[in-house]
């Protein structure tokens, strides 16, 4: 890329990380038009692709994307991991989920990382398998114990999987300490403040878990939290 449009990149990734999302998008659109390959924008480009997407032909244009940032000049050995990491996800979203597995686990074997532990945990979950969830999650605690996401996918695996739910609540409660916004473990804390019928406490949670940035990597979704609230609050 040129001068100008290496400049317009940076500025777009500023807009960004500063939650200007939609200015951020269209400066976006406009350099992949013209045909610019750098991971620069490429990739924060793929996650704003993710996280809009909602049909299958958004998390094609997104492996489109990554296939061809695959080329970048600039695609470092941590950028090419978040690459990774995206275009699993957008496997996921299509149903492809063996196909996902098998890329992070690729992954995994040549370079071990946070980004690859706490999504291949996550689809271990999604995929149902218990054995491996909780096994593949253990070793990523082990790499890293207080991270947020590993915590919140332990949780998940007993809750969910294991059906355990005095032992997930201590992983939700040791992640929701470290990140006191991750929507999961808001929303699986909620679940606790019902059964014990604290609704106004539940009702916090979800609408703490609401002013979070969602995700295709949520187990729920920000349209699944608001019917939520309003159920709870015509109870």
């Amino acid at each position: 890329m040129g001068f100008m449009e290496i400049f317009k990149a940076r500025k777009a990734v500023n807009m960004h990380q500063k939650g200007q999302y939609d200015a951020a998008l269209k400066i976006y659109e406009e350099l992949y038009a013209k045909g610019h390959v750098s991971a620069v924008y490429m990739l924060p480009f793929s996650v704003l692709l993710l996280r809009n997407g909602k049909k299958d032909e958004d998390f094609l244009k997104v492996k489109e994307v990554l296939k061809k940032a695959e080329k970048a000049p600039d695609l470092t050995p941590d950028k090419r991991q978040q690459l990774l990491m995206h275009y699993a996800v957008a496997q996921y979203k299509l149903g492809e989920m063996e196909k996902a597995l098998h890329l992070l686990e690729a992954a995994h074997q040549k370079s071990p990382c946070g980004i690859i532990y706490g999504t291949l945990g996550f689809l271990y979950i999604q995929a149902g398998n218990a054995e491996k969830a909780l096994s593949y999650n253990l070793e990523a605690l082990e790499y890293d114990d207080e991270d947020p996401v590993t915590l919140d996918n332990l949780g998940q695996v007993y809750y969910r999987l294991l059906n355990d739910k005095e032992k997930a609540k201590e992983y939700f409660l040791k992640a929701i300490e470290i990140k006191e916004g991750q929507i999961d473990t808001l929303y699986f804390l909620s679940r606790y403040d019902i059964e014990e019928g604290k609704k106004e406490a539940a009702i916090e949670k979800l609408e703490k878990a609401l002013e979070g940035r969602f995700s295709p990597l949520n187990y729920v979704t920000k349209a699944d939290v608001e019917k939520e609230i309003a159920q709870l609050k015509k109870a």
